[in-house]
C-alpha cells in the first residue's frame, strides 16, 4: 500500500485511504524491492511503454495505487473492473471504451485494471486476451492468489508478474506519521502506533480504516492524544483478536499445525478457531491444511490430502461461516489420520542429490522412439513393458541413470497404509534379487 501528503485543496470529508493515496511513483511507500530505482516496475515506468503485468500480493499492499500510477505516468485511461461483482458485459464495455480513446481526436492509451483477477473464470480470463495481443489497451490484473494457479496459462504468458510485499512495521508507522502531519487524528501515544501496527498486520488498508474510527471517536470525546489504555477501550476485541505484541501470527499458525502432526485434534481445532476468530482468512487456513496432509500424513492415507482439497472448494463454495465447519473437519481428520513424511523426506533428499549431482543421461532403454532414426539409434531397444511381465512387473530391470547406485529416496513407515507400501516394496525388492542378484529397490525395512 501506499500513502501520500494530501493537498490542502482536498476535501476533509474525502476516507482518509484516498486523501493520502500517493499521486506520484516517488510517495509510495513500500514496495522498493519493486519500485526502487534500478528495479524493474520503476524501470517499467520509465520507459515510457505500459506493459501488461500482474501484481501479487495480499489485502492493502498497493495494488491498486500501482495501476493508477501506471495509467498517470503513460497519460491513458483508466477502467477498473472487480473481478467479484463484474462480467462479460464489463469485459465488453471496457473494450468499447477503449477503441472510443484510440479512434479519438486525443488517440488515448487505456489500462484496463481488473481486481481479484482469479475470480473470473478462464471463459472471461480469454476475453481479454486478444485486446491485449492486439495492443488495444494495457492489462493490469491483481490478485491475492498465486497467479501460477488461478491465472490462464494463455494471459500470464503475456503479462509480467510483480510479488509484492506485505508493508513492514517502520512504513506503517510512516503511514501513521503522514496521516497525523495531515491532522487526520492527534496525537498517539508509541505504545499505542505499536499496537495499531501489529494489529495491521502489514495490511495499510486496514491501518487506514482503523485510523479513521479512532479519529471520529476521539474527535467525540474531545481526546488531544489517543493512548493505548484508550485504544483498548474503543476497538477491545479487535485489538484483543489482532493483538501480535502477545500471539504472533504465524507463531498460532505453528501451534496449528504441531498440534496436527502430534495427533491431538481439541488442540488443533483450538488453535484453528483463534486463527479464524483473530481475522485469519479462511482461504489461507485451507491452503496450510492442504500443506500439513502432504508433507506431515502423505501416504499414511492419501484420503487426507483429498479431504484437505474438498475442504478448500467447499468453503470457496459456501464462504463464512458455514464454509468454516469443513475446515474443522479436516483438521480433525488430520489430527487423527496417521502420520508420515516419508515422502517429504524423500521429495527433499531428491532435490539435494539433484543439485549436487551431474545430468545424468537418460539409459537408452528408457528413451522415447518416436522416429526411424532413433530405433536405429537405440532408442527405447530392451526396454521391457512392466504389463506383459509376471504381476504387472518387470523383475531386475533398471530405471536409474547407468552407473547410479539406488538413493533410498523414499523409506515408508509403519503406519497406516505405508505398512502395505513397505510391505509391497519389499515383494519387489525380492523379485530383483531373485532375477539379478542385486537389490535394485531401497530396502523398506530401513
Amino acid at each position: 500500500m501506499a500513502a501520500r501528503s494530501a493537498n490542502t485543496a482536498q476535501s476533509a470529508h474525502q476516507p482518509l485511504a484516498e486523501r493520502l493515496r500517493p499521486r506520484t511513483l516517488g510517495e509510495v511507500i513500500g514496495q522498493q524491492h519493486v519500485l526502487g530505482p534500478g528495479m524493474p516496475l520503476r524501470l517499467a515506468f520509465e520507459s515510457g511503454r505500459p506493459h501488461s503485468c500482474i501484481l501479487w500480493g495480499p489485502p492493502g499492499v498497493g495494488k491498486t495505487t500501482i495501476a493508477r500510477l501506471m495509467a498517470d505516468a503513460f497519460d491513458a485511461q483508466f477502467i477498473s473492473i472487480s473481478a467479484v461483482l463484474g462480467g462479460v458485459k464489463d469485459i465488453r464495455e471496457a473494450v468499447e471504451q477503449a477503441q472510443a480513446a484510440r479512434d479519438g481526436l486525443m488517440q488515448q492509451r487505456t489500462i484496463v485494471f481488473v481486481d481479484e483477477v482469479h475470480r473470473f473464470n478462464k471463459s472471461q480470463q480469454d476475453a481479454f486476451l486478444p485486446h491485449v495481443e492486439s495492443g488495444l489497451f494495457t492489462f493490469i490484473g491483481a490478485t491475492t492468489e498465486n497467479p501460477s494457479f488461478e491465472v490462464n496459462s494463455a494471459l500470464l504468458s503475456r503479462a509480467a508478474v510483480y510479488v509484492l510485499q506485505p508493508l513492514s512495521e517502520a512504513d506503517l508507522k510512516q503511514i501513521v506519521a503522514l496521516a497525523q502531519a495531515e491532522q487526520a487524528l492527534p496525537a498517539i501515544e508509541s505504545v499505542a502506533v505499536d499496537r495499531l501496527v501489529a494489529y495491521a498486520d502489514g495490511d495499510a488498508r486496514r491501518l487506514l480504516n482503523t485510523l479513521e474510527t479512532l479519529a471520529m471517536a476521539a474527535a467525540q470525546e474531545k481526546l488531544t492524544e489517543i493512548t493505548d489504555v484508550w485504544l483498548l477501550k474503543v476497538l477491545g476485541e479487535r485489538m484483543r483478536r489482532y493483538d501480535k505484541g502477545g500471539e504472533q501470527f504465524y507463531d498460532t499458525i505453528s501451534a496449528l499445525h504441531k498440534s496436527v502432526r502430534g495427533s491431538d485434534p481439541d488442540a488443533a481445532l483450538y488453535w484453528l478457531v483463534r486463527m479464524l476468530d483473530g481475522g485469519a482468512d479462511p482461504r489461507y487456513m485451507a491452503r496450510r491444511l492442504v500443506r500439513m496432509a502432504a508433507e506431515d500424513i502423505g501416504l499414511a492415507d492419501p484420503r487426507a490430502l483429498r479431504l484437505a482439497l474438498d475442504a478448500s472448494e467447499v468453503y470457496e463454495r459456501l464462504g463464512s461461516p458455514e464454509g468454516e465447519l469443513a475446515l474443522a473437519e479436516c483438521v480433525v481428520y488430520l489430527a487423527v489420520a496417521p502420520k508420515s513424511n516419508a515422502v517429504y523426506k524423500a521429495y527433499n533428499a531428491a532435490r539435494a542429490w539433484v543439485k549436487q549431482d551431474g545430468t545424468r543421461p537418460v539409459p537408452m532403454h528408457l528413451r522415447n522412439a518416436p522416429t526411424k532414426l532413433m530405433k536405429e539409434l537405440d532408442y527405447g531397444k530392451g526396454y521391457r513393458y512392466a504389463h506383459d511381465e509376471e504381476g504387472g512387473f518387470a523383475a531386475g530391470e533398471n530405471y536409474l541413470p547407468e552407473g547410479m547406485a539406488d538413493p533410498g529416496f523414499y523409506q515408508p513407515v509403519e503406519r497406516g497404509l505405508e505398512i502395505k507400501i513397505a510391505q509391497k516394496m519389499r515383494e519387489l525388492r525380492d523379485r530383483n534379487v531373485a532375477a539379478t542378484g542385486a537389490a535394485d529397490l531401497p530396502d523398506a525395512d530401513a
